[in-house]
């Protein structure tokens, strides 16, 4: 199996991995109005709180990156840190980074847009692309920790960040890394992208009360919240880890990856991608579904995605398992959803404990599972699920066990 050692997080319920998990179990939403959407048809998203990203690095570092740069960075420090992980003493050669991202620095390439549209071409900055390209994630990260080993980014829509776990799994596996820093970093509430979902009427619509407008599984729900944020683990070798007494907080047991094939945006009609990609990591792991003890659900507030995934939960791993759903309180980081999510099960499984699934105050009479909600569930979690799924049908799912 594979070591995870330390965990990063930047999300909207703060900065920070404590102050993370204390919001989660809280169970209260981040939703808000949302600087910078005023006049999109929907206006308001779950944001980073207070951070700021020249006080983190210094006014020129962060000039030259992109908010979801910012963010990958941050987390990563934290994540390091956690791992008591030290990058002047370490072999660079050694250490891989695998970072996923939906859409990249968004925020630049539309600031750049809006310069050559109304200014001409001579106003466009020389650092649009550094900072806007959807491998500077990983570019940088790679940069600031002499991280000389493989450099991946990877793009597979809102399951970005679980599908760049996985495949540092596999550089683990293989031998290419010892280490590697894998996540997913997305800062994407900007006009296009709130204007581009709610044309697809992706989006809820709660525009009356925001903080009620993600509700997973629960039957009054209309469409997901867009958030921003990123999550980054430190994935070592059992052999690396053991070798330095590191700190495991969990094992990183199963991964597995399938694609629809059936439509850009809709899910497959019978879930038959999820249920291939959640077999295949359960079969990774050495487990079947009744030794999953609990689901953090991709979960998205969707009408169709939230039944059509209950669904295949209960086909695939039955009804014992408690199932939660982070994004009632973060809403949906898209490309960082599945690495904020993954850490999140890494603690429900470290801890014993299941959060709620935020805003679920009538489940969908559809749904027949044990949807966690109201106040966090003590248990013992030897085993847990983080699905993570993807417009275009990308379906990632790792199963996390017990140290």
């Amino acid at each position: 199996m594979t070591a995870v050692t330390g965990l990063g997080l930047v999300t909207p319920a703060g900065i920070g991995t404590s102050t993370n998990w204390a919001r989660i179990l809280s169970g209260k939403p981040a939703a808000a109005p949302a600087k910078g959407l005023a006049g999109m048809p929907v206006e308001f998203a779950c944001q980073v709180p207070g951070f700021d990203g020249e006080e983190l690095l210094g006014a020129r570092q962060a000039r030259r990156m992109d908010r979801y740069v910012q963010f990958a960075v941050a987390a990563t420090r934290e994540a390091i840190g956690d791992a008591n992980l030290d990058p002047r003493g370490w072999d660079g050669s050694r250490v891989g980074v695998v970072m996923g991202t939906g859409a990249g620095g968004t925020g630049t390439m539309e600031t750049q847009h809006h310069q050559l549209t109304d200014n001409g071409a001579r106003r466009v900055s020389p650092l649009a692309l550094p900072m806007g390209l959807p491998n500077m994630a990983a570019a940088q990260l790679a940069i600031e920790l002499g991280a000389t080993g493989p450099n991946l980014a990877v793009c597979t829509a809102c399951a970005s960040g679980a599908t760049a776990i996985g495949v540092a799994r596999d550089l683990l596996r293989s031998g290419a890394a010892d280490v590697v820093l894998a996540g997913g970093a997305e800062a994407a509430v900007t006009p296009f992208f709130a204007a581009a979902f709610a044309r697809m009427k992706a989006l809820s619509n709660r525009h009356d009360d925001p903080a009620a407008a993600s509700r997973p599984f629960d039957t009054g729900r209309d469409g997901f919240v867009m958030a921003e944020g990123a999550g980054v683990l430190v994935l070592e070798s059992e052999e690396h880890a053991r070798r330095r007494d590191a700190p495991i907080r969990a094992r990183l047991a199963g991964y597995g990856a399938s694609a629809d094939a059936f439509h850009v945006t809709a899910p497959h009609p019978d879930g038959e991608g999820a249920r291939r990609a959640m077999r295949a990591a359960l079969a990774d792991a050495g487990l079947g579904g009744a030794d999953i003890d609990h689901v953090n659900a991709h979960g998205t507030s969707t009408p169709q995605g939230d039944l059509a995934e209950a669904k295949i939960i209960e086909r695939v791993i039955g009804r014992r398992a408690a199932v939660s759903s982070a994004k009632g309180v973060i809403g949906h980081a898209l490309g960082a959803a599945g690495a904020i999510e993954a850490a999140y099960t890494v603690l429900s499984v470290e801890h014993g404990l299941v959060p709620p699934t935020a805003n679920l105050d009538r489940l969908d009479p559809g749904i027949d599972l044990d949807i966690v909600s109201g106040a966090p569930r003590r248990r013992r979690v030897d085993a847990a699920m983080s699905n993570s799924f993807g417009f275009g049908g990308h379906n990632a799912v790792l199963v996390f066990a017990a140290a």
